[in-house]
């Protein structure tokens, strides 16, 4: 993976979109990527966006992480309900409402 800006990994926006939309995702299961959306503080961030709400995930650093984002999606639109998210992705999780020493709802919501 390439270094982007400010040494961090960078984020493979185009072919993220690309797979989003050639496996019909984009109705079901929304991603947004960046190197930063918000809490800037945390490299990498995606954020999933379904019914059931948003799920934050930082410091994505591997291009195994995006292949695992992309795995998990079509199997949950495949099975017609979310799948839990990979266990690499268990430590990632966040809440940009949230300080980082209060509970982080999105790990309570994906440990339903």
């Amino acid at each position: 993976m390439v270094t982007a800006r400010r040494g961090h990994p960078e984020v493979p926006v185009a072919w993220l979109k690309e797979e989003w939309r050639k496996r019909g995702l984009l109705k079901s299961i929304q991603l947004t990527s960046a190197g930063c959306i918000g809490p800037c503080d945390l490299p990498n961030v995606v954020c999933i966006t379904t019914g059931e709400g948003s799920t934050w995930i930082g410091n994505i650093d591997r291009n195994e992480h995006y292949q695992a984002l992309l795995t998990w999606a079509v199997q949950s639109k495949t099975a017609g309900a979310l799948a839990p998210l990979p266990r690499e992705f268990r430590d990632k999780l966040f809440s940009p409402f949230e300080t980082r020493d209060q509970p982080h709802a999105a790990e309570c919501r994906q440990a339903r």
